[in-house]
């Protein structure tokens, strides 16, 4: 009502109000609204312009869920409800991850046991690695994507690209993940599917040598390799949905933005407690770095008696 009279100076505003059978104090009331907002208004002001900030800062991937725990870890105590209404007023939302996978399977391979059986949890870091292959559109051609996953903090521990799906890519990024983690023989299981290029020769002979325990589920299960499989459907909704590669190394420097720089350090989980992988595990090992201290001390009076 009151932009009525803004739009249109040359009104009158007693006689308009008496054409629009609208009392005088009802208008004079919300002009006042309108000019001195009150405490909840403009605190969802304030409030909106936080969510946008944390939503941009997200690429636009984070809904409701994420925000509100955004919001949280900055000491903004806010209802969950409200973030909602919040972001659907400033039509703000978060974006689904698709399904996508691609391997082959080897008809005269020697199998792996599936080690896992679809539980893919792990006690710490190291313990438990899935890993798959998936397809990434380029104006090249495809850009194959081979990535090593975590179970305990669903970290991405290593990824490698290449123009071929082929038993050296997988190779590499086991070797990568080999060379930036610390890897006790016999405490690690390496879970794929039944792909050609993991039941390789060159593959599961560096298993072996690592004393890495290889573990596969069948292909085109997503059940079997359910880990793997959800680390393509974030990547291919955060990363390359929208995107138009024109070469590889265009997509390859996407890969690394998103993995290295947001997946890996800043994109909280609610499986990890809102922390990131990163956040998660170094969390592990801090309370594990408590526990030991404490053992220790009750362990000393008894040293020195």
């Amino acid at each position: 009502m009151t932009a009525l009279f803004t739009e249109h100076p040359h009104l009158e505003v007693e006689p308009t109000l008496r054409e629009l059978n609208i009392a005088s104090s009802t208008f004079y009331r919300w002009r006042r609204a309108a000019e001195v907002p009150c405490e909840r208004v403009r605190r969802d002001g304030e409030l909106t312009e936080q969510i946008r900030d944390i939503h941009a800062e997200s690429g636009g991937i984070y809904g409701s869920p994420r925000v509100h725990a955004v919001l949280k870890r900055e000491g903004v105590h806010v209802g969950r409800k409200r973030v909602e209404r919040l972001m659907r007023e400033a039509d703000l939302a978060g974006i689904s991850p698709r399904r996508t996978g691609f391997t082959r399977r080897d008809p005269k391979a020697t199998l792996a046991p599936d080690l896992v059986m679809r539980d893919f949890t792990a006690p710490a870091p190291n313990r438990l690695w899935v890993t798959d292959l998936t397809m990434i559109t380029t104006g090249e051609g495809p850009l194959w994507l081979s990535a090593i996953r975590d179970a305990f903090s669903r970290r991405v521990v290593a990824w490698e690209t290449s123009a071929r799906a082929d038993a050296d890519l997988v190779l590499s990024s086991l070797e990568y993940a080999l060379a930036s983690r610390e890897v006790n023989p016999g405490q690690l299981v390496h879970h794929a599917d039944h792909g050609c290029q993991y039941t390789s020769v060159k593959l599961t002979t560096r298993l072996v040598r690592a004393g890495i325990d290889a573990s596969m589920g069948s292909v085109g299960d997503s059940y079997d390799n359910a880990l793997a499989e959800n680390l393509w459907m974030i990547i291919k909704t955060e990363c390359v949905r929208g995107h138009v590669f024109e070469t590889r190394a265009e997509a390859n420097l996407a890969l690394f933005e998103y993995i290295d720089g947001f997946y890996n350090s800043r994109r909280i989980q609610k499986r990890l407690g809102y922390l990131s992988p990163i956040e998660f595990e170094e969390q592990h090992y801090a309370d594990q770095a408590t526990t030991e201290q404490a053992n220790l001390n009750t362990r000393q009076p008894a040293l020195t008696s």
